[in-house]
Formats: C-alpha cells, structure tokens, sequence
C-alpha cells in the first residue's frame, strides 16, 4: 500500500460568518516524523470545535438535494436462468448519466447476462421502463435506457463521472435503494484504490481483471449500482458489493465506464479485448518470490511511486490466444512497450486492439520474455443467446465459467437442469451435457441439430460432467417431453429493443410406437415359494410431473405398484406418486422393461391410485396375486415385502402393532393428503427403509399394501410417513375394476378423529350408547368425533365438535365406519344421502348429510407465470368460506406475478373491476388485456384479508394460456391466448 510516511497530509478547517464569508481557517500538517503543527504557528488563530461538521453537512446537505434527482430505483426480473445468473425477481439502483439520451449507469449483475425486463422510479414517484443496451462481458456494470419524455414532472440531471476524483481518504455518500428502501444515504471514507476485485465464490458472477475501490459504507442489498459522490456531487465510483462479514463496501473505479458511455452516446461498438488470461495486483515482496528480478522493481517503483505492486498472470485459459504462452506467476512488465502497473491500462490497450498482434513483456524465473500475442473479441465468448427445449435452458459455455477452471471457452452448458435434463435434484448448477443420444456435441449448434432429430417420449443416453469435477463424467437416461415442453426455441438478445428475440426451431417429431419386450423375473431369495413368487406382482411405477398442479412441486417421483390385475395392467400405487393426472407415468418391469402407462383411478382420501398399462407391450410372467379381504388385526405376523430407498426389493417378518384411526397432518400450504384412514402400524426390521411393498400371509396372499404417505413440510423438508393399508378398505374399487368398470366415490366432506370413551361421555354421549359401543367394539373402544368441515353450501352439515353414533342405523365404531359409497361411473348419478345421528351441544340429533364427489382438477390458466385453477379439494377441506373460484397455487421466481405480489394460496376476485367467480369468466377476461400494460387485480388472501395491486403484462416471456382435460380422451390440451409473433425455420 501506499504509506503516508512517504507525502505530508493535511486538513483544512474553515468557519464562515454570516454572510458566508471564511473568517478563520487553520491547517493542520503532518510531517514524515508524525509530529504535527499548524498555521497558529503563521498568525492563524484556532477556531471553535465543531464548526467543520456544520460546513461540510451543509455542503453535503445541498449535493445530496441535488444527486437525489439523478438516482432511481430499478425493480427488475431476471426473466430465464441464463449462464450462471438465475432467475429473479429484485431491486437494485442505478443513476442517471446522460439525461437527454435517457442513460441509466448501475451494475452488471443487475443488467444480467440474459433477459432482463424492468422499470425505473424516480425520486418523485414517476415511473418509466428500462431496457438493457449493454453489459460488460467482465466488469460489474451496465447501462439502461429510459424514454426522457416518459419523466413530466421534474427535470432529470445526469451525473457526472469523475474517476480522478477517488482518492484515498476522500469522504464519500452512498446514494441508494438500500435494502429495499426507497432512498438511503450512506457516508463512509476511501480507504483503497487497488484492491483486487471481490470473489463471491464458484458458479455464481464475479468481476476480474480490474482494480476495486474500498470503503467502509455498510451498504445492503438493493444498494448494488448505486454512485459514490463526493462532496462536490460528482460520481466517483459504482458501489458494486460488500463484506458480509464487516462493514466493508467494494466499489467500481469508473475508467472503463466512462470509456464505453462515450461510445454508447456516439454510437459506436464498445469494443473489448482479452488474451483469456487474469491477472492479479500482488505485492513487490510477492512478485520478488516469483521472479521479479531487482531492475525490473526499480523501474515499476520510479515509474509509478504510488503503487504497491505489479500485475501477476493467476489463470491462462486453455486454448486460448496465451496458452502456452504466459504461465500461471509471470509478472506483466509492459505491452506494446507501455510500461504496466494497473488493470486500467490492460483493458485500454486490449480494447483498441481486437483483432490486432501485441507483444507482452513478461518475466519469468528472473528472465524476460517477450511475447506475441492475437487479441481475441471479448463479446465474442460472452454468450447472447440460449436455447430451451425439454423444459431446460442451455447456452454455451461463457468465459466468466471457464476461467474458474482454465478450460477452453467451448461446451453446451446447462443454465437451468430442470425437465428432461433434471440431473440432479440438489445441484442445479454447472453441469456440462458432452453428447446425447451417443451423438457429441462440443457446441450449441450441434446440440440443437442433434435434438431436432430425436422423437418426442424417447429415452436417450446422455453423457455429462460437472464444472467443478472435471474427471468424473457420467452417464445417464433422459425421457424426451415435447408434448407438455412442446416448444423447441432459440433465444437471442438485440441489444437495441432490449428484448430476447425468440424463434421456434423444430416442432416435436412423433413418438416412435413401442414394441413388445421379454423380462425375466428374479424370484425373491425365500424358502416360501408362494411368497417368492410375489417379486412377480410388484412393479416399479415412476411419474414425470412438469407442472406444479394443485400446489405440489413438478418432480419426479417413483415407488413400487401392484399389480392388481395382470391380463389388464391394472397396477395400484401410492397416491405419493401419482398426486393428480397431468403428467407422465410410467410401469417398470423386472426393472427391464419400461412402458407408459395412464392413470384410470385417484381415490380422493385414502392416498391410493390405480394406473393401466399395454400388457401386450410385456413378454414377462406377470402374476395377479391372491388377495384377502379379511381385515388384519393387532398381534398378526404377516410377511413384509418391499422395495428400499435403492429399489432393492427385501423381505422380512413383521408384526402388526397398532390399527389406528387418523389423518395425516395438513400442509401450511394446502395440498392432496390422505383422511380418515385406519392405518396399519407394524414392528419389522426393514420397514422403515421401505417407501412401497405389502404384507401377505405365508401363502402369498397380499393382505395389506404399505404405502408412503405424504406430510407436512418441517424445515424445508417433506415429511414421509409409512403406512399400511388394508386391502379390504379397497375391496370394492378392486371388485369393479376387474369388471372393467371405473369406480366412482361419494363421501361425506369432513374430517374425523377419534374420541376416548371419557371424551365422549364429557361431550354427552348418553351411558346407552356407550354401553352400546362397548359392547360391539372388538378393536378399540372409541368413538368418532368430526374434526373439520369441508367448504359446502349444503345447509345440513356437519360442525366440528360433532359426535358420531350411527350412520344409517349403524354403530360407527372406526373410521372404515365413515368410508364413502363406491358405485360405478357408467351408475345412474344419483344424490347419496346418509342417515346421521350424533351429539351436538350434548343432544342427539338426527342429520340427513348429503354425501359429494370429489372432482380432480381438469383445467388450469397460467396468467402472468402464475397458475390458477379452481380451489383443489385440499383448500376446500382447510377453508370455511371460498373468496372466489380462481385460486393461485404457483407463481413462477422471475414472474409479473411474484414482481407485483400474487402469491400461492391467493384468491383473484377482480379483473379491471370485472368480478371473476370461476376459471372460465377469468380466462375471458384476461386475455382481452393488452400487452405491455397495467391491469388492477383485487385478491383475497387464504386469510381472507382483501388486497389489490397493479400488474403490468409480459406476454413475450409470460403468455396467457389455459389447459383443458378432454374428457373423451383423456387428453390434456393447450391453448396460448397471448401468442406473440414467431417463426419456424
């Protein structure tokens, strides 16, 4: 660093009268001994303490007044993962620095890599958009333009840039959206002009190659772009990051700023060059132990006295234009002859070269080495376009990712590993697709030829490796989705409307039809052969879930099915599983044979689905089981079979413990769970490890199925529970279904729980119907008690509180008591009424309860990357009163809807003032919205507290559409009602 001992340093305290004239000043000097003395000495007397401060916050008072009109607000969506940037949806700062060509100057990482959409505030409350018209391939900055005509009621300033002006020890403001705040004013002091630029870790963006200022600000998030005044008002730094672990502050020098606003303003290209290498500032002590030989430090020294050190090589790319030239430690000693002590000078002489031959003096070990070098075009390996398709996002390779591993700047990169490429369910980030379908592909190019060749719902071998594991490939299957991902586009910024044109590449080629496959069977490793033979009866069933129906997340799940009927590929799983039916499904045989498979059957409590697959697509000794329809009951030892958490299938003894009457606990958000069950409980030494399998007797029959059941979430995490469930509590869905009937459930819509006899007899249950249930009770003596009910606007119902004695005549000693009435679909649809008696308020009375179906969602909206649907059976269960029929159970992270404030679990009620009670009314109105523009929206939250707010539309990244169930068919159809204009090539 710069020592002080080495220059004197002064400060000037003045006072002023009234009429603002300086009356007094003293100057205090320190000299290279640290003894000080002042202009007393020369006849100046001292002046009163305290008369500095009130200076300097006036003048600072009037700058700020006057830098406040420069500085905005910028809310903003990062609209697509791109690179390494995800998408997002914040706030940040910027300023004005060219207010008649409407420039906004604020940071790189707000700009983004990719689609950017956003709008500025000024300091008045006026609001106008903000497009993107560059961003710094390396450095932490980026300009926005603004329409200056949009601004009526204030007359905008530009700031000024002053680079020169930074110097250490110089008094600084920080002007800015801190933390979310409108506007905060923050003061601190220079300490640095050359530290190296701040690192924020692996995968994420980092500037480099360029000198940062220091200071301690205690600026925070949403204070990113914001200038650095001094107290003439002058910009003298872009406030870029900070220390989460100190109040320290990292700050942009404005050089190259300045630089590329002149040839924005002159509309010029910005030109950027690079040789692919970064240097590091280290220290003379430093360099010397990498070879800097003593003549070389004296001429950097006398050149540049101000200096601590020199430019050191850290990372050469392979491939790149200095590979096998510099090494790793070379210490830069000058280009083109130009002696080089900063990272300013690098990027001069490297901008107005592109394209050109330059000679680099280095040393190494002690000697120098002159070398030649080609320029290469920064924009060049900055990528400006994306693909998607399969529901992920690709690009290629972009140096800021290859430099952290100096590898070559080439490879298909994976900036969003969801839907077919969903890789990994932890790591997102970093990974690298080196061929698919045995086909390499070391570019994008290649990549998009090679996926237009390959049919939609194919599997396909994919090989891939990690950035930060660059040994360890791996090698996987992926399932093709161009049905619910149908669309197959190339995205590519115009850095003139700031928009990503987008072009449709390749529609979806038709599925190639399946054959048939042998599969052999490994029998289970028993002496039993009855029981042995059950690994015959036990599939693996796999769902691909794109869309986060009914507020459960879009994921893969996968657990093992039985099949229930062989000859019609009847498989019964959990409803885990297969939560609704917009998805794919898959039954896996022998764990050879993998085929699709529909979904024929979801029972709305008791968390079991049925599936169907082609058994003619299966040359494989499937067997149908035997099944008992006899209950299991506490103290039985039947057999477990199952799968394990790696699909190993296990056998053991177990023990039936408990038989239990309960709901699994809701969700804070509401979502499918399974009600009142009677749940089996077992001791068996591999249950727990074992999300899906069965119980059956010594003879191999299936007694009961144990199925995974899902929770709450605690700490971020899904709850799991293991169950079993008796088959007998499936009888006659089992029954119709082999009759190739499809079955259909009435229940009665309420939540019930079990009551102690001492319970029950506090509530007022008469000694007569407790005699009654002790009598006829053989399991457990208890009674039902009604916990919640479900949303109605039957005037008969059930209260919570409520009793149960009988139903229809009948002593309701267990859950099973309350199961609903199974009839078949093709069945006459007729009103089911049950017969209740019950204790209310301690008297009995009689209730004829009109039993409903539960409808499973067949049609959704997705409305400014949100999707809205009617309330899923889950709301209606949790809510005594429905705000509206449109109910959002997913917004989208970069979404209008999470910019303007729609969340999960909101109602929409208005539209422009138009009510909107159902989906269909919604679905009219929102797509006369027109592009671009604001709409009020008035919701209700599921607290019900009413709200309203104002959107702005997006239909280029976030177009209106609606999916419908063909009931015929079964079919899922989509429909974009805010299509914007695009090609096919």
């Amino acid at each position: 660093m710069a020592t002080i001992n080495h220059k004197r340093t002064f400060t000037e305290l003045s006072d002023l009268d009234s009429n603002g004239q300086v009356t007094k000043r003293q100057t205090t000097y320190e000299s290279e001994s640290g003894e000080l003395s002042s202009d007393e000495e020369f006849g100046i007397s001292e002046i009163p303490n305290g008369v500095e401060d009130s200076v300097n916050n006036a003048k600072w008072q009037s700058t700020i007044s006057k830098v406040v009109s420069s500085v905005v607000s910028i809310h903003f969506s990062q609209v697509a993962p791109f690179d390494c940037d995800p998408a997002l949806v914040s706030e940040a700062t910027g300023f004005v620095v060219d207010a008649k060509l409407g420039i906004i100057l604020t940071n790189r990482h707000v700009v983004g890599a990719g689609p950017f959409v956003g709008y500025a505030v000024f300091d008045n409350h006026e609001e106008c958009d903000v497009i993107p018209i560059y961003r710094d391939p390396v450095h932490d900055f980026g300009f926005l333009k603004f329409d200056p005509k949009s601004i009526k009621y204030m007359d905008v300033q530009a700031l000024e840039l002053k680079p020169s002006l930074a110097k250490v020890g110089s008094e600084i403001r920080v002007i800015g959206n801190d933390a979310g705040e409108k506007l905060s004013i923050l003061a601190g002091f220079i300490s640095r002009l050359d530290r190296n630029a701040p690192d924020y870790g692996e995968l994420t963006y980092n500037d480099f190659n360029t000198e940062y200022i220091q200071a301690a600000a205690s600026a925070s998030g949403g204070s990113s772009g914001s200038p650095v005044v001094n107290m003439e008002g002058h910009a003298v730094a872009l406030q870029a990051g900070g220390s989460t672990e100190a109040s320290t502050d990292f700050f942009l020098p404005l050089d190259r700023i300045l630089r590329a606003l002149n040839c924005v303003r002159e509309n010029r290209p910005v030109t950027r060059g690079t040789i692919q290498t970064q240097w590091l500032l280290k220290p003379f002590d430093e360099c010397r132990r990498l070879g800097l030989t003593p003549d070389r430090e004296s001429d950097a020294r006398k050149k540049f006295p101000e200096r601590i050190g020199l430019l050191v090589a850290e990372t050469v790319l392979r491939q790149g234009p200095a590979d096998e030239k510099i090494k790793e430690g070379d210490n830069l000693i000058s280009i083109n002859g130009e002696l080089i002590s900063s990272f300013i000078q690098v990027d001069d002489i490297l901008d107005r070269s592109v394209g050109e031959e330059i000679e680099i003096l280095v040393q190494r070990g002690g000697k120098d080495l002159v070398i030649k070098c080609e320029v290469g075009d920064l924009h060049a390996i900055t990528p400006s376009r994306y693909v998607e398709v399969c529901g992920a996002t690709f690009n290629e390779l972009s140096y800021q990712m290859a430099r952290f591993y100096a590898i070559p700047v080439r490879g298909v990169f994976l900036s969003s590993a969801s839907g077919s490429f969903n890789f990994d369910s932890k790591e997102k980030l970093g990974w690298i697709v080196d061929a698919i379908d045995n086909r390499e592909t070391p570019t994008l190019d290649i990549f998009i030829e090679v996926m237009k060749t390959i049919p939609d719902r194919q599997r396909v071998t994919v090989r891939y490796h990690h950035l930060t594991d660059q040994h360890s490939p791996h090698v996987t299957s992926i399932y093709i989705d161009r049905h619910w991902c149908n669309e197959f586009r190339v995205y590519e910024r115009n850095d003139v409307t700031g928009i990503w044109d987008y072009k449709n590449i390749a529609e979806p080629i038709t599925p190639v039809p399946l054959s048939p496959h042998q599969a052999k069977f490994i029998d289970l490793p028993i002496v039993n052969e009855e029981l042995n033979k059950l690994s015959r009866s036990l599939v693996m069933v796999s769902s691909v879930s794109p869309i986060p129906l009914d507020s459960l997340s879009a994921e893969s799940r996968k657990a093992s099915g039985l099949v229930i009927d062989a000859s019609q590929g009847h498989v019964i799983v959990s409803r885990r599983i297969i939560p609704h039916d917009c998805l794919d499904v898959f039954v896996t045989i022998a764990d050879s044979i993998i085929v699709p498979a529909t979904v024929i059957f979801l029972h709305p409590t008791q968390n079991y689905a049925v599936v169907k697959y082609d058994p003619s697509l299966v040359k494989a000794p499937v067997l149908t089981p035997k099944f008992s329809f006899e209950r299991l009951k506490r103290g039985d030892k039947p057999q477990f079979i199952g799968y394990t958490h790696n699909n190993r299938l296990v056998s053991s003894e177990a023990k039936v413990t408990d038989i239990s009457s309960l709901s699994i606990p809701s969700n804070l958000i509401p979502r499918y769970r399974a009600t009142n069950l009677e749940a089996i409980g077992i001791d068996c030494n591999v249950s727990s490890r074992c999300n899906s399998g069965v119980l059956a007797d010594e003879d191999g029959t299936v007694r009961a199925l144990w199925l995974s059941f899902l929770g709450e979430v605690q700490d971020g995490k899904e709850k799991i529970y293991l169950l079993g469930l008796d088959l007998t509590d499936l009888k006659e869905v089992v029954l119709l279904l082999k009759e190739g009937k499809k079955p259909r459930i009435n229940i009665v819509d309420a939540g019930f729980g079990s009551i102690s006899i001492l319970q029950a007899r506090i509530r007022g249950v008469s000694e007569k119907w407790i005699k009654k249930m002790e009598d006829e009770s053989e399991n457990r003596l208890q009674f039902m008690s009604v916990t919640r009910v479900s949303y109605t606007n039957e005037k008969q119902k059930l209260n919570p509180g409520d009793v149960i004695l009988s139903v229809n005549d009948r002593l309701v000693k267990e859950m099973r008591d309350l199961d609903g009435i199974v009839t078949s679909s093709t069945d006459p649809s007729s009103e089911q009424i049950l017969k209740f008696k019950l204790v209310r308020n301690g008297k009995i009375i009689d209730l004829d309860i009109k039993t409903c179906q539960v409808h499973e969602t067949s049609h959704f909206a997705v409305f400014a990357g949100c999707i809205v649907q009617a309330p899923h059976h889950a709301v209606l269960q949790a809510m005594m009163d429905i705000p509206s029929g449109v109910y959002c159970t997913f917004r989208g992270q970069s979404s209008p809807a999470m910019q303007y404030g729609i969340s999960a679990t909101n109602f929409i009620t208005h539209i422009n003032e138009i009510e909107t009670p159902d989906l269909e009314t919604f679905v009219s109105v929102v797509k006369g919205i027109p592009d671009n523009t604001y709409c009020k929206i008035r919701l209700v939250t599921f607290d019900n507290v009413p709200f309203a707010i104002s959107l702005k539309t997006n239909y280029h990244y976030f177009p209106t559409a609606e999916l419908k169930k063909d009931i015929k068919t079964g079919n899922w159809i989509e429909h974009e009602l805010n299509k914007t204009e695009e090609r096919i090539d």
